[in-house]
């Protein structure tokens, strides 16, 4: 089998007898398997960037309330209010950055994989509040939905620790390496 590259720089197989279809899911699976990892990280950035920016805003954050009692109660008090939304704001904004830009991006799955704690905490130490007669309220949503994002940095994060998703050229489709 040989391996060629379109012109937006793909390389994918050119199997004679392969029919339309078969051979643009086989360009559908390189092009993915090259960009894809890249599409998540910078879009976990930009969610990370938005919330982040949010929090330096008083009042535009609808998790405002929510980040002042979690900061709270994890620093037994020692940072608390403003302080915790901006220190939120901080830790967020370079999340995101690092994520958009892979400038520093180990620093910032660092403070992501430490961050996760404090965002995901809310179920554990709030779980009356979150879930009242076991219905998850909308900060229940809020938070529940961090776990996508949790996900996506184990992705991004194993990308950057080495890990490769490459096309297998046997079968044309995706493997971890």
């Amino acid at each position: 089998m040989s391996v060629i590259t379109s012109p937006i720089g793909t390389r994918h197989p050119q199997v004679p007898g392969k029919s339309i279809l078969e051979r643009a899911l086989a360009t559908a699976a390189a092009w993915l398997t090259a960009h894809s990892i890249t599409a998540l990280r910078v879009s976990l950035g930009l969610v990370f960037l938005g919330f982040g920016v949010l929090k330096f805003i008083p009042g535009a954050s609808p998790a405002e309330e929510l980040v002042m009692r979690t900061i709270d109660t994890l620093t037994l008090g020692m940072v608390s209010g403003t302080a915790a939304v901006v220190m939120t704001a901080v830790l967020e904004t370079f999340i995101g950055l690092t994520l958009v830009t892979g400038i520093a991006l180990r620093a910032g799955l660092v403070v992501l994989a430490g961050s996760l704690v404090g965002i995901m905490s809310p179920v554990v130490l709030f779980a009356g509040d979150l879930f009242p007669g076991g219905v998850p309220t909308l900060e229940a949503q809020y938070v529940l939905k961090d776990i996508i994002l949790a996900a996506a940095g184990a992705v991004v994060a194993a990308r950057a620790l080495g890990a490769r998703y490459v096309l297998d050229e046997h079968t044309d489709t995706p493997s971890v390496s």
